[in-house]
């Protein structure tokens, strides 16, 4: 405890406590130098004699030590020019004992303002010294405790502080708050400041950790903050519902961090991209869908990469301002270019302008339309941008002759059971036909399963049904998915197109798939709550089953054929897959765009069930519709895909 009462100290009191030391010193130096001077005399009469003279070298200190900043000195920080402040503070009080002396006309040995003020300068460093090493002492002795600042000044925030006031493990140095009007202000000890103001707190505190105590903040903003506070490479915590807290124990587990790495159950993908960041350094990088999840991410660790220029290329100019605002502030430090560019994939003539005019080397094409149900309703939609779109890029960075291009793809497109998974099995055979071909481009596709906290994911949907007190929803208690992080995934697509000879479908040795329920159960118990059901009738939350939605299967593949290799990173498997011919794949297109063109979403499913036979619609809207895809599937035998 005597450790967490230091580092609770604030800076003004730790200035207040080295001032008194200031002043104390002066009448212990005095008082010493009239003892080695006196040859004898009565101490106690000789001290009493001249006690007159201490309040103004009381006063003189004090005002000193203030003006030349000794107090606001950090103890690490005493030395060099701190050393030379506190000899012009000592020679000071050596030059008014003499004249306060000289004018007083008192009797004084030869020599003892000199004394004194040499005394009072051996003191003062010895005293800064002596207390630096007993405070490194203490640490290294004590366990290390966490800094924490809490992220909301409420009623929340206050009663938190409260609790870990009482803890062994925490030391609350700040509350953080996006109400203007409480900077500046003192609650219970402990300082507030705004929270635009968060990294200079972070910083003057020396803070490690963060919690956010706003438990009636949305979801979409605590994970804004989540996001912008780890970037400045604190641990950060969320307290949905303070009033689970009971007791320490119950506390500290609720404040364990919930990273969604924990949701895994797995190693997650976390080595550095050593041969990735050669990849790409000095190079001229395109990533089109740059607002999107996985695009800024990507983003992100190629900035850190250090590329000569970043093309941001995305359809929504809400995405693309925020992503170039991220953007600038991350390049200041690396000198890297930020081009944002609006516009949509699937326009050849700006996609070529683009690809020219910036010399572009690298192309990542996270650009999609993801959302399965959105998909399944809008045919059109989805195909013109999924897989007309990944054409036009694709065949314009093979005629700007790009050296890479990756596309990022999903399991869903492994025999896929709706309109989403196979328009991206469609854009896949258009990027495997390139690849098939001679060029100087280097294709390839990475494909992954569900990524952790991207939009429309189940993580963030859950948590914020866990923030309204639930229920959580789930379609079907069997469902299974593969997961992975947002940062893995990212890393997938960097390593990808690293090592990538052409034509290869890259895949995440993602362990077993997870079960949805499974992962309802342990985000509810990770925010403080417990599943209500039959078990657990008391419980707080319930998971309810919805019935699967249009196009969704209980499971998801990564691959379909079996001989899967190995790569230069060990958790990273390589497949072959078979593809149309350069005929058929030139057929589907052509047939693609004329169904767009007419505007019926049954002859564009059509003409996708004839490219891509292993489409396995789980839902279409009508029996016509369904006996039109299977009589397209049995059309398309000739054009059965053919075995590498």
């Amino acid at each position: 405890m005597l450790l967490k009462s230091i580092i609770s100290l604030s800076r003004r009191q730790k200035s207040s406590i080295l001032i008194a030391v200031d002043l104390l010193l002066v009448p212990l130096s005095f008082c010493l130098a009239l003892l080695l001077l006196s040859e004898g005399s009565a101490t106690l009469s000789l001290i009493l004699s001249h006690v007159l003279e201490l309040p103004l070298l009381l006063v003189e200190a004090g005002v000193l030590s203030h003006l030349l900043g000794l107090s606001q000195i950090k103890l690490r920080d005493y030395q060099g020019e701190a050393v030379t402040r506190s000899a012009v503070l000592a020679a000071a009080l050596t030059l008014t004992s003499a004249l306060q002396s000289r004018f007083a006309a008192v009797d004084q040995a030869s020599g003892q303002h000199v004394v004194f003020g040499l005394l009072y300068f051996t003191a003062f460093f010895f005293t800064r010294v002596g207390l630096t090493q007993l405070l490194i002492a203490i640490y290294r002795n004590a366990r290390t405790l966490s800094r924490v600042a809490i992220y909301g000044a409420g009623r929340t925030g206050m009663a938190l502080a409260r609790e870990l006031r009482d803890s062994d493990d925490f030391v609350v140095c700040a509350f953080l708050d996006d109400n203007a009007t409480l900077a500046g202000m003192t609650m219970n000890g402990v300082p507030i400041h705004s929270g635009v103001h968060a990294a200079r707190v972070i910083e003057q505190y020396k803070i490690n950790r963060v919690i956010l105590a706003m438990p009636s903040v949305s979801t979409d903003k605590q994970t804004f903050l989540s996001k912008r506070l780890e970037n400045l490479g604190l641990q950060v915590h969320s307290l949905p519902a303070f009033t689970q807290i009971h007791g320490g124990k119950e506390l500290l587990d609720l404040l364990r961090p919930v990273g969604t790495a924990a949701l895994l159950c797995r190693d997650p993908l976390s080595h550095e991209l050593t041969a990735g960041r050669n990849a790409y350094r000095d190079a001229k990088v395109l990533i089109s869908g740059a607002g999107g999840s996985i695009g800024l991410e990507l983003c992100r660790q190629v900035v850190a990469c250090r590329p000569r220029k970043l093309v941001l290329y995305e359809l929504s100019e809400l995405a693309l301002y925020n992503a170039e605002a991220e953007m600038r502030v991350l390049a200041e430090s690396t000198g890297v270019e930020i081009v944002p560019v609006l516009g949509s994939v699937a326009d050849r003539v700006q996609v070529m302008q683009v690809l020219e005019q910036h010399g572009i080397e690298i192309v990542l094409h996270a650009a999609a339309y993801k959302h399965v149900p959105l998909v399944e309703v809008n045919a059109r939609a989805g195909m013109a941008n999924n897989v007309l779109g990944t054409a036009v890029l694709a065949r314009a960075a093979r005629e700007a002759q790009v050296k890479r291009f990756v596309l990022v793809s999903t399991d869903k497109a492994v025999r896929p059971g709706n309109l989403m998974g196979a328009s991206k099995r469609l854009a896949e055979l258009i990027i495997q036909d390139l690849a098939a071909r001679p060029g100087h481009t280097l294709f390839s596709i990475v494909r992954f399963g569900n990524v952790l906290g991207s939009s429309g994911s189940v993580v963030p949907l859950f948590q914020e049904q866990i923030a309204r007190g639930g229920p959580v929803t789930l379609t079907d208690k069997r469902v299974t998915r593969y997961f992975m992080t947002i940062q893995e995934a990212s890393r997938l697509v960097l390593l990808a197109g690293s090592f990538a000879e052409g034509g290869e479908v890259f895949v995440l040795d993602m362990g077993k798939p997870v079960k949805i329920i499974e992962l309802a159960r342990r985000l509810i118990e990770s925010s403080g709550f417990t599943v209500r059901d039959v078990h657990n009738p008391d419980g707080d939350i319930e998971i309810v089953t919805t019935g699967l939605r249009p196009g969704e299967k209980l499971h998801e593949e990564l691959m379909v054929r079996k001989g899967a290799q190995t790569t230069a990173h060990p958790k990273i498997i390589s497949v072959r897959e078979d593809h149309l011919s350069e005929l058929a794949t030139a057929a589907a297109l052509r047939d693609l765009r004329e169904a767009i063109e007419r505007g019926t979403d049954a002859d564009v499913i059509a003409v996708v069930a004839r490219a891509v036979p292993e489409y396995a619609p789980q839902s279409l809207p009508s029996e016509a519709l369904q006996c039109q895809v299977v009589q397209a599937q049995r059309a398309g035998r000739a054009t059965e895909l053919p075995a590498e």
